[in-house]
């Protein structure tokens, strides 16, 4: 979807300290023999902050950054992975509570690693749809802590560990610092047992206490592909629509691959960024993500915004150039974004 007068207004981080993987190693916690394999370096660990008070840390950062007064947003989108607190409540309107106040919609996205994307995707939806002489603006979040009973983040998926974490940005029909060009999404539904293995859908796994382990249901799916083959096709679908949800992007922001500085993509390991991403791009791991994202581990819809504000902080991204913003979720679900440098970010001059 071409995101036309879309600008990043502000950006809002929260990562806390992380564990180096050799303290996950000396605690058992971690196969030492996936050290040099997967070549992570630690993991992002909140401890028992709850995942809203995180994301509320993280949507004050991007609202103060941007100029603008909470009273501004009309819309609020909170992605989220994992649970966020009690059962039967929803966590947006924590922060409508303590930051934005009742007067808006606030809805909860959930669409696993990508929700984002879907946030990024929806909120320039209703920023387009939207009238009136004023700049409008939608703050979009997304927080997880992973460190809850049912989950090992250290074993959580095959070549990546599982940190916490909180992103926020606040998009805008008024220019800014990065416009965003286009986001868009591709699903490949064949492969929706990738991430669900041979677990029933009744009982939810939850409810009878069973842990989410997605390199067991990831064996799962492996096993079947062995099998029969039915998944083999799908396994080169995912492979040929991440591909095309690219050349989409790329189209539809009016650049060319070359015109691409920097590559977002999961913080998984690095033989996965390089075969999955990089290497199918035909560009160099240099241009990647990579060497930030391990040491913080995979922070379920937050990857591409922290590496975004990690770019910028570092001065990676400069005006001009363009960051490429690729995920994968569970479904399964391929998105991808560009954004536009226009000029230094006001909290950077």
């Amino acid at each position: 979807m071409r995101t036309p007068d879309i600008f990043v207004k502000g950006l809002g981080t929260y990562v806390p300290e992380t564990v180096p993987i050799e303290q996950a190693v000396a605690a058992g916690r971690y196969p030492a023999g996936e050290v040099e394999l997967h070549q992570l370096a630690g993991a992002a660990v909140a401890g028992d902050l709850p995942a809203p008070e995180m994301a509320l840390r993280a949507a004050r950062e991007a609202i103060n950054r941007s100029g603008h007064s909470p009273t501004d947003v009309g819309l609020l989108l909170y992605a989220d992975s994992w649970y966020q607190g009690p059962d039967g409540w929803q966590p947006q309107y924590h922060l409508q509570r303590h930051l934005l106040g009742g007067d808006l919609l606030a809805v909860e996205v959930r669409q696993g690693c990508n929700g984002m994307f879907g946030a990024l995707e929806l909120g320039a939806g209703y920023l387009a749809g939207t009238s009136g002489d004023r700049p409008r603006s939608a703050l979009l979040v997304a927080a997880d802590n992973f460190g809850t009973p049912l989950i090992d983040r250290w074993r959580m998926g095959p070549g990546y560990v599982a940190g916490d974490g909180a992103s926020a940005v606040l998009l805008s029909t008024e220019p800014s610092f990065a416009r965003l060009l286009t986001v868009c999404a591709v699903a490949v539904p064949e492969a929706e047992k990738m991430h669900r293995g041979d677990e029933p859908l009744f009982p939810p796994g939850p409810t009878v206490g069973r842990p989410l382990d997605f390199t067991a249901r990831n064996a799962d799916f492996k096993r079947e592909v062995l099998a029969d083959g039915t998944g083999t096709a799908a396994l080169v679908r995912i492979h040929q629509r991440t591909l095309m949800v690219v050349e989409r992007a790329l189209d539809e922001a009016g650049i060319d691959i070359g015109d691409v500085t920097r590559v977002a993509y999961m913080n998984y390991s690095r033989e996965i960024v390089e075969q999955r991403c990089m290497a199918a791009l035909g560009l160099a791991m240099s241009r990647s993500t990579w060497d930030f994202g391990r040491t913080v581990g995979h922070l379920g819809a937050s990857d591409q915004i922290v590496a975004l504000d990690h770019l910028l902080t570092t001065g990676a991204l400069e005006p001009g150039d363009h960051l490429l913003m690729l995920g994968v979720g569970p479904g399964v679900t391929l998105s991808c974004a560009v954004v536009r440098i226009e000029h230094t970010a006001p909290w950077l001059g």
